[in-house]
């Protein structure tokens, strides 16, 4: 079984046992996961990871074996691993057998299926005379894979809440680019003109991989309250360099005070998106959500998340984009 990275359709992975894909999975979430069904999926065209919450009944367990099972049908699959994070093991033999029944009806073969907590890996959906009880030990932290993402540069974080910190505000930047907005000259300009600043500023610094100063943060984000101004920002990305984009907008929404933060959230989402961390992209849009529900922007990311499609539709819509 082969694990691609999502945005680069590299295959740098290839499981071969419960120890192999216990350790792609944080490489490819970048965050270790606690109380969650992760789904690895093979042998489509654009194969894609999923992860869900566990669920806390049957009737949630159903609902997202099916939550999971839709994609999975939309493109193609013909093969999944499913493990399972939690120490419950009732919860996770439930939601185990939710999930591999779902697929093997649908005509989807289940290579494994594997329940783990705090360093050892049991069959997720109850006991089987080939593996003990007590489960089977396992230690992923010096694993090929685990290595390989090291050299690459890719950063695993050791939970979901720690991805999601990554992206929270840094107070004293925040209330220097607060100042930089007060400050802020007036006098009238126009969306083309800011939109053209805002596209040669963010070309620049994702070119050379250099931070803004608080001034043009603050111009960069109230221009962003502008739709043609925000898209000036968005139609500059594309999936080759998506991860720099990454970095620009982790920098300048750390950094953005509340009132300016919903599409530069909003931007880094889609850049997530596009680099393929859906997980981070995640973050980001729960970050827009925050101070503005609803945020069309975001509700857009939302939907190609929770429809696990894939940054390849995004060079469709910049060929022709009609076809968006």
């Amino acid at each position: 079984m082969t694990t691609s990275h999502p945005a680069t359709g590299r295959t740098p992975y290839t499981a071969r046992t419960p120890e192999d894909l216990l350790a792609a999975v944080p490489v490819v979430l970048g965050f270790r996961p606690r109380e969650s069904i992760v789904l690895l999926t093979f042998g489509a065209v654009r194969p894609f990871h999923a992860r869900v919450d566990l669920p806390a009944t049957q009737t949630e367990a159903d609902s997202t074996a099916q939550q999971l099972l839709e994609p999975a049908l939309r493109h193609g699959v013909r093969s999944v691993a499913v493990l399972v994070f939690t120490g419950n093991d009732r919860a996770g033999a439930r939601a185990g057998r939710a999930v591999v029944r779902a697929f093997t009806r649908a005509g989807i073969d289940v290579v494994d299926a594997i329940r783990a907590h705090e360093g050892r890996w049991y069959v997720a959906s109850g006991p089987r005379g080939d593996v003990p009880l007590r489960g089977v030990p396992y230690d992923v932290s010096a694993h090929p894979f685990a290595a390989q993402a090291v050299l690459e540069g890719r950063v695993t974080h050791d939970s979901r809440e720690d991805l999601a910190a990554s992206l929270a505000p840094r107070p004293a930047a925040v209330r220097a680019v607060l100042e930089a907005v007060v400050a802020m000259p007036g006098g009238e300009s126009s969306p083309q003109v800011e939109g053209r600043w805002v596209a040669a500023l963010v070309a620049r610094h994702v070119e050379e991989g250099t931070s803004p100063t608080d001034d043009e943060v603050a111009r960069l984000v109230v221009g962003t309250l502008d739709v043609p101004v925000r898209d000036a920002a968005w139609g500059l990305m594309a999936r080759e360099g998506a991860d720099r984009h990454v970095r620009f907008w982790v920098d300048v929404v750390r950094r953005t005070p509340d009132a300016f933060l919903a599409d530069p959230a909003a931007l880094l989402a889609f850049a997530a998106w596009l680099s393929g961390h859906g997980a981070l992209a995640w973050c980001a849009v729960d970050r827009c959500e925050d101070v503005a529900r609803g945020h069309r922007l975001a509700g857009y990311i939302a939907h190609v998340l929770t429809r696990a499609i894939p940054p390849t539709v995004w060079e469709d819509v910049q060929r022709d984009p009609a076809a968006g």
